[in-house]
């Protein structure tokens, strides 16, 4: 009788579950995405059906079927599914599932899968509790993390373990799947009687972000709050149950991504691009110091004097937006990208700082030659510093030929772009009227331009 009520129990919380886990596959011949891990011959599916696991971790964004694939690869391994949460499991759980897991192998011969979801919140301490009993095939581990591995999870983990990237589903897969919810009467919508049209399909497809739990809440809630049958589910029906959408942002490889796809479209001189990124950032709550400050950098990392108003531009902006925050800052933020990234560039600064720090790290320090000494004291004039110098501005043009370094460098190299075409002119007859030796290459101790 116990049996007969948690059996009826366990049915009633399944019918109550949301759309999104009723929907979950319980065969690969079902999984959707993900050929890249699962298809035919690859790596996972071969390990699944040959029944030689190990420890797996499964990482990528949300809703890209994680969860669902770990259920799969237990049922297909025919191994018992044990879940933890690292957000609620401690030292203790984790020790008490690993001792039910031995008692079970050494009784039975049965094998455990132990999954173990946001595996990148454990401790230290809790993810070397894992290690010997993994290490001694007790559990096949799984492991979900929305984090990138190499940073999250600590290397004696992962080197025990097969890595896999699960990637944002297509638009395609997840169209396949909600088309595949309101077919399913037995824990789907069929039995809802709804017709999803094109237009719908297309923007909850669109809209999730490769997230197909997104895109199956979105559904269910406009199916559930109309009661209209026959219902027709119109684009606007598609667009109410979306609301607002959540942008997908964190301050782990998206962060990072993401800044880098702003400053490398900026410097490859794309306005929309950069704009873009922007806008990504903001959706997502980018801090706006941080982004401000990364337009500073490049306006004199990428543009350099090829356009000087840059960085007076990204300063400006910096300073806006500390004064008026947002939402308004937004405006003076799409200002210096738009203006750095249709600026010319040049790197020529960004290189020249490099070769010279490389050349004081590397090279023998050069002395400061006696002439360019501080001789503002009696003490040190009686030593002769200072002797010999002579004062720029009682030069013509104020360039007084002497040496400023005694050695033959070159690291500034101005390029044609810009506002260094004429700077390359004039630097050209300075160093004729100073008569800076060597040739326009590097000196012969080095000094050329290194890459920053």
């Amino acid at each position: 009788m116990a049996d007969l009520f948690a059996a009826a129990r366990a049915a009633h919380v399944a019918r109550a579950a949301p759309l999104a886990a009723r929907m979950r596959p319980r065969r690969l011949a079902d999984y959707v995405g993900q050929d890249h891990v699962v298809g035919p011959g690859r790596l996972l599916r071969r390990l699944i059906e040959s029944d030689r696991l190990g420890s797996v971790i499964l990482h990528g964004p949300p809703g890209v079927g994680k969860t669902t694939l770990a259920e799969i690869i237990a049922r297909e391994t025919k191994r018992r599914f044990v879940e933890l949460s690292a957000t609620a499991a401690g030292v203790k759980e984790v020790r008490e599932v690993l001792d039910a897991a031995r008692r079970r192998l050494e009784d039975d011969g049965g094998h455990t899968c132990l999954f173990v979801d946001e595996i990148h919140r454990f401790n230290k301490a809790q993810q070397d509790v894992l290690l010997p009993d993994v290490e001694a095939g007790v559990v096949a581990l799984i492991g979900a993390t929305t984090q990138n591995p190499y940073f999250s999870l600590t290397s004696a983990l992962v080197s025990r373990s097969r890595l896999f990237a699960l990637e944002p589903l297509t638009a395609a897969e997840i169209a396949t799947i909600l088309d595949r919810a309101l077919a399913d009467a037995e824990h789907g919508l069929g039995r809802e009687q709804v017709v999803l049209t094109a237009a719908a399909r297309d923007f909850l497809a669109a809209s999730a972000d490769g997230d197909a739990r997104r895109a199956l809440g979105a559904l269910e809630v406009g199916v559930l709050s109309s009661g209209t049958r026959p219902l027709e589910f119109t684009l606007e029906l598609a667009r109410e149950s979306v609301q607002r959408k959540g942008v997908v942002y964190d301050d782990g490889d998206t962060h990072y991504d993401c800044a880098s796809a702003l400053i490398k479209s900026i410097r490859g001189s794309d306005p929309d691009a950069g704009l873009y990124w922007l806008a990504r950032m903001l959706e997502g709550g980018e801090d706006v110091r941080f982004l401000a400050r990364r337009l500073v950098i490049l306006a004199s990392e990428d543009v350099g004097n090829a356009d000087p108003r840059a960085l007076v531009i990204a300063v400006a902006a910096m300073q806006a937006t500390e004064f008026v925050g947002l939402p308004e800052c937004q405006l003076t933020l799409a200002q210096a990208v738009t203006y750095l990234a249709v600026a010319p560039k040049s790197n020529a600064c960004t290189s020249a700082i490099a070769a010279a720090r490389r050349d004081v790290r590397e090279q023998a320090v050069i002395p400061v030659p006696r002439h360019l000494r501080d001789g503002h004291s009696a003490s040190t004039r009686a030593l002769g510093r200072g002797a010999g110098y002579r004062y720029a501005h009682d030069a013509p043009d104020a360039i007084a030929a002497q040496e400023y370094l005694g050695v033959p460098r070159r690291y500034y190299q101005p390029t044609d772009r810009g506002e260094e075409q004429r700077i390359a002119v004039r630097l050209a007859e300075i160093r004729r009227r100073l008569g800076a030796a060597g040739d326009d290459g590097p000196g012969e101790d080095g000094g050329g331009a290194a890459a920053p």
